[in-house]
């Protein structure tokens, strides 16, 4: 069977942490609990660290500094009226669907762990999941749509047997 997630582990700490599995745990999760098929789509996850992370922050969001997750989402999925779920994407086991990219900084996600006194496994599973729905066009920009993630992903983490990140 073909990965949901294909991951690219550009900075060596992310191998022995166990990225791969943790991030298609998460993405299967996320795509299973919004009621799609894991197997019918793709996401290419890119673990590096903060420099890498600022350089792409930078080119893409205008912000010359590093960030824990960034997501490029293939198409736009969002809702129009605030507060709404996006309108999800067909899959296809034959012809899997992308839905996009997502990038993960090492020392940002080590550090913001530590600060909240969690696991990095924990704290990553989050901003796996975070980052998923961003592709699938969930967005929290507005407070209604901001509200709609957040319940979302604590319902998915929660599934996880992961608490309420936002507690």
């Amino acid at each position: 069977m073909e990965s949901l997630v294909d991951t690219i582990e550009e900075d060596e700490r992310w191998e022995p942490f166990g990225l791969a599995p943790l991030a298609e745990r998460a993405a299967a999760a996320t795509l299973a609990h919004l009621g799609l098929e894991p197997p019918e789509f793709e996401i290419s996850l890119l673990g590096c660290d903060d420099a890498r992370i600022a350089t792409l922050n930078a080119d893409f969001r205008g912000k010359p500094a590093p960030t824990n997750v960034l997501s490029w989402p293939s198409d736009e999925r969002g809702a129009e009226a605030e507060g709404e779920a996006p309108d999800l994407p067909e899959g296809d086991a034959d012809m899997p669907e992308e839905l996009g990219d997502i990038a993960i900084a090492w020392e940002t996600c080590e550090r913001e762990a530590a600060e909240a006194g969690k696991p990095m496994a924990e704290h990553v599973t989050h901003l796996v999941v975070h980052a998923v729905l961003h592709l699938l066009g969930y967005d929290h920009v507005r407070d209604g749509d901001a509200s709609l993630m957040e319940g979302t992903e604590i319902a998915i983490l929660a599934g996880l047997g992961l608490a309420n990140p936002y507690d």
